[in-house]
């Protein structure tokens, strides 16, 4: 998911800067010669103000570089992403110079090396990102997630009975299929009411080859391990207890009997991990957090600008961001 996201960030920002413009020069008063010629001249100050004219992205790389590379050291979770997402693009193009091509038309990019650069950076902020979002969240926040979200780790066995649908059936035929499928497994919370034991059950009635020979027991797991209807259900049992109602999954229909369930982790031990959680989920559901965020570290570490004309381009590329992840959101809902 988060090489996804680097990967439609850096596209995103080379589509805007594509059309990046500039405005007039400013006057410098560094008038030395950059190049001689035979009757004319090119002064550092030409070159310069050509040069911005269509640069203004590289100097906030470079800005951002100062930022985050020493903050943010290079580590193997980074170079895998790295990897991953080179190799991701490479596998849709038979040669080198169709992938060199299509990384130049879409990021910008003349190289592989300069691509890595790029992801790499990209990875950065994205770091720097969450992190700020972290510091921002409240106690308040942190400590309702942990109260509604966090629980320990629950133990249980299931008996699944999965319904008998062919990958050609209509939808006529599932429906009769999921129907056969719940009254099946009703009458199996018919017979765990009448006493009967529920491991041997789960031998004889369990479509989970996984487990039916162990009684259905599933060992001890937490809610990213399992189906959200099947956790949903599980944590809701008292111990001992076993669903009165069919639990529908993604799977088929479970009857769940929780055996045991450990101590709820404390605050301070999963906190980090909340805030991680919260901030990932802040990020997702507000496309604009990413620049704004970025924005503000610029802002923090006493960014001045001491030519008008950068500034001002400055602003309009981060206009331009933001207003082309508010379309990609609008697009995407």
């Amino acid at each position: 998911m988060k090489k996804k996201y680097i990967l439609s960030i850096c596209l995103m920002l080379a589509v805007v800067l594509g059309i990046t413009g500039c405005g007039k020069k400013a006057d410098l008063d560094d008038n030395k010669t950059a190049v001689s010629l035979k009757d004319s001249k090119i002064t550092a100050t030409e070159y310069y103000n050509e040069i911005k004219k269509s640069n203004i992205s590289k100097l906030v790389d470079m800005i951002d570089h100062k930022l985050f590379d020493e903050k943010y050291k290079s580590n193997e979770e980074e170079d895998k992403s790295v990897k991953e997402q080179i190799n991701q693009i490479k596998s849709s193009y038979e040669d080198e110079s169709t992938f060199l091509n299509v990384i130049k038309q879409y990021f910008g990019v003349n190289s592989e090396e300069e691509l890595e650069d790029m992801l790499r950076l990209e990875y950065k902020r994205n770091e720097a990102v969450e992190d700020y979002v972290k510091e921002d969240l409240s106690d308040k926040e942190i400590e309702n997630y942990y109260n509604d979200n966090i629980y320990g780790d629950i133990k249980a066995s299931h008996i699944l009975i999965k319904p008998d649908v062919k990958s050609d059936a209509t939808d006529a035929e599932k429906e009769k299929a999921e129907k056969k499928a719940k009254a099946e497994a009703e009458k199996i919370i018919n017979k765990l009411n009448k006493g009967e034991d529920f491991a041997k059950l789960a031998k004889e009635y369990s479509d989970d080859t996984a487990n039916a020979s162990k009684g259905g027991d599933l060992g001890y797991f937490n809610s990213d391990d399992m189906d959200e209807n099947f956790w949903d259900a599980a944590k809701k049992l008292e111990k001992d207890a076993y669903s009165k109602e069919p639990v529908k999954s993604q799977y088929g229909y479970h009857i769940i009997l929780k055996v045991d369930q450990k101590e709820k982790p404390k605050l301070k031990d999963v906190k980090d991990e909340i805030k991680s959680t919260l901030a990932n989920a802040k990020l997702k559901n507000n496309s604009t957090l990413h620049y704004e965020s970025l924005i503000k570290i610029r802002e923090e570490n006493k960014i001045k600008w001491n030519d008008d004309e950068l500034e001002k381009q400055y602003n309009e590329l981060m206009n331009q961001l933001l207003d082309a992840a508010k379309s990609n959101q609008n697009t995407a809902n």
